[in-house]
């Protein structure tokens, strides 16, 4: 089956942007103080100056190093350049349920990044078929452009994806139909953005 175009402008991309990961990597804090429920740098993956944290209580003890890169210095530079933008968006991140969610405010609206941390691979590809079976109009993202793992997307402007025992899942469902110097549409951002996001995870595992 013939791949859409932008898979594969964004995999060039995400060649591109792979550099970000070393230095964003260095910024992250331990797991263990981004833990901490009183809102520090840590808890923000190393970019509190761009935006606040909240916590809830968990019994998992707080989001994992890989969680927190959707929400540090490495991914808000990836959201920056792709989209064209002037200056870095103010974010928002949380943990609850062993979910770390970080939402980034744009003024055309809200991109939400969330990374659900399951207790082991295969409970993660159960929680995964459970959300592409409720998911509207998904599309699995099959061949060389899932990189090898589990994905499907949405017309709407989502893109999920099941690593290990994680589910990323990048909901730009929020921005307008068209976005960036580019004008590409809302499910090949989210794809793009995924690819980095995967692309981080898999250089610093």
């Amino acid at each position: 089956m013939k791949k859409p175009q932008y898979f594969l402008a964004a995999l060039a991309l995400t060649a591109l942007l792979l550099s970000s990961c070393a230095a964003g990597t260095a910024a992250q804090q331990p797991p263990s103080e981004a833990a901490s429920p009183s809102g520090s740098a840590s808890a923000d993956g190393g970019h509190a100056a761009h935006g606040s944290s909240t916590s809830s209580s968990d019994p998992s003890g707080g989001p994992s190093e890989a969680s927190l890169m959707v929400c540090g210095d490495e991914t808000m530079g990836n959201v920056t350049s792709i989209l064209g933008l002037d200056s870095a968006p103010h974010t928002v991140n949380s943990w609850a349920n062993s979910t770390f969610a970080c939402t980034y405010h744009m003024l055309g609206g809200a991109l939400k990044i969330t990374v659900q941390e399951a207790t082991d691979k295969s409970t993660a590809l159960k929680y995964f078929e459970a959300m592409e079976a409720l998911a509207t109009d998904a599309k699995p993202i099959e061949g060389l452009s899932n990189l090898g793992f589990p994905a499907y997307e949405t017309a709407d402007g989502s893109t999920v994806f099941q690593k290990d025992s994680m589910i990323l899942h990048v909901d730009a469902s929020g921005l307008p139909e068209k976005l960036g110097p580019n004008s590409i549409t809302r499910t090949e951002f989210a794809y793009q953005l995924s690819t980095t996001i995967l692309a981080c995870w898999i250089e610093h595992p």
